[in-house]
């Protein structure tokens, strides 16, 4: 499938990418989808309801849950927690227990968390609308391919100023996942991508404290995204030149930096290329930005003979880019308060790394956070600008030990575990699935819901969101 759009900011007859996307969406048959990736979509899919199951262990779902649900019951399945709500207050919900642990997959030159609100919004829209599993996979893929070419325009710049694109980009993907599993037709698809410009949101705020606001931003995508898409479908009117416009997405969200958005991106092999298929799986339950050091700490701690209490001193060697997110306030990372905190930490990370040899959800717990041994070493991390950076085609990190005996460790990784060019296998994804899903669930009922969503093609949406709900 070929879909032909948008080049250039700069060449206005072309059709807008909104346009694009719009007919992308619609015209796209669920036999232009490669099996490969659609079998890729599956594991992923596998992945996020792993993390999903493992998250209604947490308070702050709990919490989540009790909020959402004094706007009433619905029809819709809450994954694991045997209850129904509304369509967008189940997909909220659904969104955040995907996030909630960062242990979900990410896209990495659109540095977004895309199936996060993606699946959710595909899962909750596909049931209500009793329509195939088949077709949940189809729109879920739409999604994943337009949220991953949106964020790649950017170039990594919304950190830079400050928007989370997971939920900000996510709105768009929803938009059209909703607008396509609703029937709506193409001008209506378009349509609804303007009026989701003036819904989308999410503020990097958390970083400053470790706030849970980050954790709601993928199921407000979806909510979000179903909004647009049922005014779209009812004849409200959005502006449309939503992207490339402006007070478009990236000009009004990135300011001087829009100046270095490729536009081309975002319609670039356009139904030919298949960003499904670049996802990358998280092995750490951190920001991906932190998995390179992190890996580099662990390597450290195993290779070599060491006390951790003979550090004099830690370097981190982390891209550019991601330094406001995972170094900065530097007096805050290295003594982080919560579990998002220390998920958000080069210092936390490499120190944990390199005094444990790990870095899984147990790191996560109040106790391992105040650690003394840790937060000693954490205290000698100082973070540089790498210079061999190749961000954002890979996260890549290097981590330098000073030792008071005079030695210097160090070790680089180049290409972070689960990225498209050093990908988990299907039975590594299996295996992190089951680990997380047993947190939750029974042995045989993991194994169960496994079976279910690797044979997703063949069912219906709504006994597989009923499945998931606890409810079978």
């Amino acid at each position: 499938m070929n879909i032909q759009g948008k080049t250039s900011a700069d060449t206005k007859d072309d059709m807008p990418i909104a346009q694009t996307f719009a007919r992308f969406a619609n015209q796209l048959r669920d036999g232009d989808i490669p099996q490969s990736v659609r079998e890729r979509a599956r594991y992923l899919i596998l992945d996020a309801v792993g993390i999903a199951l493992a998250s209604t262990q947490y308070e702050f779902a709990h919490r989540t849950l009790s909020a959402a649900s004094e706007f009433g019951d619905g029809d819709s399945d809450v994954i694991g927690f045997g209850v129904r709500l509304a369509l967008r207050d189940a997909v909220l919900i659904n969104g955040l227990l995907v996030h909630g642990l960062d242990y979900d997959d990410t896209h990495t030159r659109g540095v977004i968390h895309a199936t996060a609100s993606c699946f959710p919004c595909a899962l909750g829209v596909a049931a209500a609308s009793k329509l195939s599993g088949r077709e949940l996979v189809t729109s879920y893929v739409i999604g994943v391919e337009v949220a991953a070419r949106l964020g790649s325009v950017a170039k990594g710049g919304f950190h830079q100023t400050g928007f989370h694109p997971t939920g900000l980009i996510g709105t768009f993907a929803c938009t059209l996942i909703a607008g396509r599993l609703r029937g709506l037709n193409e001008r209506q698809l378009a349509m609804a991508q303007g009026i989701a410009l003036s819904l989308a949101s999410g503020s990097l705020e958390f970083l400053q404290d470790g706030a849970w606001t980050k954790r709601i931003h993928p199921g407000w995508a979806g909510a979000a995204g179903i909004t647009a898409a049922a005014l779209a479908r009812n004849g409200f009117i959005g502006p449309k030149a939503v992207y490339e416009g402006r007070f478009g997405l990236f000009n009004s969200h990135l300011g001087a930096l829009a100046e270095q958005c490729d536009y081309s991106l975002a319609t670039e092999g356009l139904g030919e290329t298949w960003e499904v298929s670049a996802v990358a799986v998280k092995p750490l339950p951190a920001c991906h930005f932190t998995h390179a050091c992190a890996d580099s700490a662990i390597f450290l701690h195993h290779e070599h003979d060491f006390d951790p209490r003979d550090i004099v001193a830690v370097r981190a060697l982390v891209p550019a880019e991601v330094i406001k997110t995972v170094c900065e306030p530097l007096a805050n990372k290295r003594k982080p308060q919560n579990s998002y905190d220390a998920q958000f930490s080069i210092p936390y990370a490499v120190a944990s790394g390199l005094v444990r040899g790990r870095f899984g959800l147990a790191e996560l717990e109040p106790e391992s956070i105040a650690d003394p041994i840790v937060l000693e070493v954490a205290n000698k991390v100082a973070y540089e600008a790498d210079p061999a950076s190749a961000f954002p085609k890979y996260y890549s990190g290097e981590v330098v030990v000073t030792l008071r005996d005079g030695r210097e460790l160090r070790h680089r990784e180049h290409v972070n575990r689960g990225a498209s060019d050093r990908p988990l296998s299907a039975s590594d994804i299996i295996s992190k699935y089951l680990e997380n899903a047993s947190m939750a669930v029974s042995e045989a009922r993991a194994k169960q819901i496994l079976e279910t969503v690797l044979a997703l093609d063949d069912i219906k949406a709504n006994e597989f969101s009923r499945n998931l709900g606890g409810r079978v």
